[in-house]
């Protein structure tokens, strides 16, 4: 054998050496090589989706944190703007000041022409409360005649803020407007303007009458009502205008509650003459309610049952209790839930719902917060 035929031969027999190493003899890849291949790539694939899983279930859960806050915030902002105005009164003439001088105005029901509590003989809701406060208006002034129970006509007097040329001082067709008592005895009615005319003002009113009838001298003014409710039916914060507007404020609020704080002392306001007896005092000029216990700060909690014993002010049905001239802060609180039950769970701590989530990044719990107001009107009573 050549010397070049022996280093041919011996190529060769190494490449084919080489290539039954490589290839398992015959050019295929063995069982042992197939199946640690399948596995590695099984690992590799299941760890791709195991960080890809997580991504989907985050993108699809963020939105919905987001409107759960934003469901949030913009309930208690629009409670907070009420709130904080609640009580405002009239700034014009001798009665300017807080409406708490003659009447309560945070109630905790609901108020109006539709469905008013007091009608049904209910006169506490946890989780509804009714604000009452005199807007930015020339429309205040007082009423010219006596105005009885039954009358549908009604003249005011002529102010120096009433629109020049204006004898009926800006009060026009649709406005809600308030009427209330200024000698002591806690009355006050709500009515809408149907139409005026130029020396007299017609109006609607719950029952087509007032709960009594009313001196020369009582005041009359725009005034806004705004009722906020938690209706459970639909899961919803809802707002009452105390007319016909009633209209959702926010979807998925599944919690709503309100509770009261006022002041140990009695108030002062509204006080009658010596002779007269009201709610508040008797006919000596004695004060009726007694001083109360501080229990939260320089506070005190006002209960359902505080609220709800008497003394009762007002005429009959929109008769409140006594103590609600006490009120001085409110505490609210709200819970707003996930929309879809994909992403609520079975656990009732954390869902006022329950829905199907099984946890992971689909895992949303019911958001809740606690916040006070304490109305400055109120907290300038006299």
């Amino acid at each position: 054998m050549s010397e070049h035929q022996f280093l041919r031969g011996s190529t060769d027999s190494g490449a084919t050496c080489g290539s039954r190493q490589r290839w398992g003899g015959e050019g295929g890849y063995s069982l042992v090589e197939m199946m640690v291949a399948s596995a590695i790539m099984l690992v590799v694939t299941g760890a791709i989706f195991t960080l890809v899983n997580p991504s989907q279930g985050t993108s699809q859960a963020q939105p919905e944190v987001s409107d759960m806050q934003q469901r949030m915030r913009v309930s208690v902002d629009t409670l907070y703007k009420d709130l904080v105005m609640a009580g405002a009164g009239p700034y014009q003439g001798s009665t300017a000041g807080s409406l708490t001088n003659f009447f309560a105005p945070i109630l905790p029901y609901r108020v109006g022409k539709l469905s008013s509590d007091p009608a049904s003989g209910v006169y506490y809701r946890p989780d509804a409360i009714t604000l009452v406060y005199v807007p930015n208006t020339s429309s205040q002034t007082t009423i010219a005649d006596p105005m009885p129970n039954e009358s549908a006509e009604i003249k005011v007097t002529a102010q120096p803020n009433c629109p020049v040329g204006d004898a009926l001082c800006g009060f026009r067709e649709g406005m809600s407007v308030l009427i209330f008592d200024t000698t002591g005895t806690g009355a006050w009615e709500s009515f809408e303007i149907t139409q005026v005319q130029t020396a007299a003002l017609h109006m609607q009113h719950r029952g087509q009458k007032f709960q009594k009838s009313y001196d020369a001298g009582a005041y009359i003014t725009q005034v806004q009502f705004h009722t906020y409710y938690l209706d459970t039916a639909t899961d919803r914060l809802m707002h009452y205008d105390g007319l016909a507007s009633d209209l959702p404020v926010a979807d998925n609020v599944v919690g709503l509650q309100f509770r009261y704080y006022g002041d140990p002392n009695p108030p002062l306001a509204p006080k009658p003459a010596i002779g007269t007896a009201n709610c508040l005092y008797d006919a000596s000029g004695n004060l009726l309610l007694p001083v109360l216990p501080a229990t939260s700060g320089s506070l005190v909690e006002l209960t359902q049952a505080m609220l709800t014993d008497g003394p009762w002010c007002g005429a009959a049905p929109s008769l409140f209790d006594a103590d609600l001239f006490r009120v001085r802060k409110v505490r609210g609180a709200i819970r707003t839930q996930a929309s879809s039950p994909g992403f609520r769970g079975s656990n009732p701590t954390l869902f006022s719902r329950p829905g199907t989530a099984r946890g992971g990044e689909r895992f949303i719990p019911d958001f809740a917060t606690t916040f006070e107001v304490s109305p400055r009107n109120l907290n300038l009573a006299r």
